[in-house]
């Protein structure tokens, strides 16, 4: 007999993380606990306020409605969801497709049941060397939006902490002092040393953009995550076409949940790089779906965690090696889950400037 639990618990970071939309200091999510009376598999859904597509003011209850309905489709003997490793969909999902970030967290706890050890303290959903313990996943250092001074210090502690690939945060004290920052960070160290990537979370113009992106590759970045707000595909494609700067969308890809439409979003827009973010980019049947329509047409991408706690953090690592293979070589962003004061205990390390499965 199935049973599925929903319960709710408020996380507290440790400091203030910083957006251009505002300052976080406690991050809600819905755990999902489905059991078979046997075994019982856990899922994070998280969604973002005022970003996810599917944060929505009664998120608790239509994910109950979901839960349930999922659990009378499970008792009336219908084959698991999951049944092609995991896509795609079948129907008890696909209604799914437009709540990424519920999606995410039943395709986790399902996979959880399903894992062969569904008991070890850190869930195996993949068979991949990092699941194993045998590699670590190479990470950027993420520094979080600040005064001048606080964001300075930050960007020094990751590097001291091992981190050659560092994401900065822009768009919030001034686009005068970040490149002062950046300008900073670039006079230590070469582009083969240190890599350096940006994240204006739409915090520009579209009359502005272009000067700043000049501005910003004559420091050698590696990329910048979304210049402009999202939704403005013609100023996009643009900006993608005579940028200085490679591109990378993340929030644009937010609400486009069909194939067709991903196909047309990327075939307009033309980006160098995508970032997937699977409680926010249709789970991991939607970000499997993207990085393939990405490869078809020679754009670029990696996976991202959105501030979950090591619950969907060890989903989107295992994730994220599956997809990319044994020798995951671009640094993703899978640094927030030890962001929490109180977090979901897991054997999850970062070491250096990798996240690693801690050998138990």
């Amino acid at each position: 007999m199935y049973q599925i639990q929903v319960t709710e618990r408020t996380l507290h970071f440790k400091q203030p993380a910083g957006t251009s939309r505002g300052i976080y200091t406690t991050r809600k999510s819905w755990f999902v606990e489905i059991s078979d009376g046997h075994r019982v598999g856990i899922g994070e859904c998280a969604p973002l306020p005022d970003l996810s597509c599917d944060a929505i003011p009664d998120y608790g209850q239509v994910l109950r409605t979901f839960c349930h309905e999922l659990e009378q489709q499970l008792n009336q003997g219908e084959p698991s969801p999951l049944t092609s490793h995991p896509s795609p969909l079948t129907s008890h999902l696909s209604p799914l497709q437009s709540y990424p970030s519920m999606l995410f967290g039943l395709e986790t706890a399902l996979l959880h049941l399903q894992s062969p050890k569904p008991d070890e303290a850190l869930p195996v959903l993949f068979d991949n060397a990092f699941s194993r313990g045998e590699r670590g996943i190479p990470i950027n250092g993420l520094v979080w939006m600040g005064s001048h001074d606080e964001m300075l210090a930050r960007m020094e502690k990751k590097l001291e902490q091992g981190f050659r690939c560092i994401k900065i945060k822009i768009g919030a004290i001034g686009f005068d002092d970040e490149l002062d920052l950046l300008r900073r960070l670039r006079d230590r160290f070469s582009a083969d040393e240190v890599e350096i990537r940006v994240d204006a979370n739409g915090a520009f113009t579209f009359d502005e953009a272009f000067d700043r992106l000049v501005s910003l590759s004559q420091l050698d970045l590696h990329s910048i995550e979304q210049p402009i707000r999202a939704g403005e595909w013609g100023d996009m494609a643009e900006l993608c076409r005579n940028t200085p700067l490679p591109i990378a969308l993340d929030e644009e890809l937010i609400g486009v949940n069909t194939a067709e439409q991903k196909a047309q979003l990327l075939d307009i827009i033309k980006p160098q790089y995508i970032i997937l973010k699977p409680s926010l980019h249709g789970g991991m049947h939607g970000c499997r779906e993207w990085i393939r329509l990405a490869r078809e047409r020679g754009v670029k991408s990696w996976m991202t965690s959105a501030l979950e706690s090591n619950v969907g953090l060890n989903a989107i690592a295992q994730l994220a090696a599956d997809i990319y293979g044994e020798h995951v070589t671009m640094p993703q962003g899978l640094g927030t889950g030890q962001l929490f004061t109180d977090n979901i205990p897991m054997p999850l390390e970062v070491l250096g400037e990798q996240l690693w499965r801690k050998q138990l």
